[in-house]
């Protein structure tokens, strides 16, 4: 499994949202939201709470691909890897599921918690990191963006 980063971690933190991909059983790409994607002792995990066609696809194929974008910052990162799907009784599952309750509430369903085994990791930068000429800073890539969104950062 490859190392998530300190950054890496921030920027799961800070997105809040992520998209996972998965493939259906005729082929066709399955795409979902997660805001339960986090990072515990180095490794990526996310709940199903609402996900059913998620999870189907990860029993028949445990391809995944997870994408994570902070729009300010205009950058994240493209996770690939192997999903494992982890059984009730252990520890893992339980961490995550208590987790999830403790940031959602006790209302919120955790009907399966899956683990990524990351086999790749890429950096995703926006046309705002690549093409501007000169580079402009990440905090002036921010400051446009929270201007473009019409929003206030809170105290950083």
């Amino acid at each position: 499994m490859i190392e998530i980063t300190e950054d890496m971690e921030t920027i799961i933190k800070q997105a809040m949202l992520s998209f996972v991909a998965t493939v259906n059983e005729d082929g066709t790409p399955n795409l979902s939201p997660k805001a339960s994607l986090t990072v515990k002792n180095g490794a990526l995990y996310f709940a199903d709470i609402a996900s059913p066609r998620t999870i189907q696809n990860l029993k028949r194929n445990p391809a995944v691909e997870i994408n994570v974008v902070d729009i300010f910052q205009r950058r994240g990162y493209r996770f690939k890897g192997r999903a494992f799907l982890l059984p009730s009784s252990d520890d893992e599952h339980s961490m995550i599921a208590d987790w999830v309750r403790a940031t959602n509430g006790p209302e919120y369903p955790v009907d399966h918690v899956v683990k990524i085994e990351t086999t790749s990791i890429a950096p995703l930068l926006s046309p705002a990191h690549v093409f501007a000429d000169p580079r402009r800073s990440q905090d002036e890539i921010k400051s446009t963006y929270y201007q473009k969104y019409g929003v206030k950062p809170l105290a950083e």
